[in-house]
């Protein structure tokens, strides 16, 4: 005896909000389930367990992912196609200004100091903040606080 839930699968992927293919019963109620034919009478069997949706499947990505290369090899364009010029010269001198910054901030540089690395900064003296500590650590225009 082929059982028709048909109705009963349709009303429950749309109050279930998905496909009638994940719609599942519960194989020992099905001649409650062959009864409800209104959709409260579905929702009642809904709630009570009778009918469920089925978990969706997902595809795991983690071997696309470990077999991605990020290598010389692999990249296309130009050194400055991938960062441009302007967006490495604004990550650089961001760096040094918030160094900067952080050193005047904890009274280990002077105000006059701090206008004239700044300036130097603009200008594009130093390639990275740690070359600028470099530069004012040789020039002693770091104070060192007393420990």
């Amino acid at each position: 005896m082929a059982l028709k839930l048909d109705l009963q699968k349709r009303l429950a992927a749309e109050i279930l909000k998905c496909g009638v293919h994940r719609i599942k019963f519960d194989v020992e109620r099905l001649e409650e389930i062959m009864e409800a034919i209104t959709r409260e009478d579905v929702k009642r069997l809904i709630k009570d367990g009778a009918i469920y949706k089925e978990q969706k499947k997902g595809i795991s990505r983690a071997r696309v992912e470990r077999r991605k290369k990020h290598g010389p090899g692999s990249r296309k364009g130009g050194k400055y196609s991938r960062v441009s010029r302007k967006e490495l010269w604004m990550i650089k001198v961001r760096a040094q200004r918030k160094k900067l910054k952080q050193l005047r901030d904890r009274k280990l540089i002077t105000g006059t100091t701090y206008r004239k690395i700044y300036r130097m900064v603009k200008a594009g003296a130093f390639k990275s903040a740690a070359a600028m500590m470099e530069y004012l650590e040789q020039n002693k225009l770091i104070r060192r606080p007393l420990i």
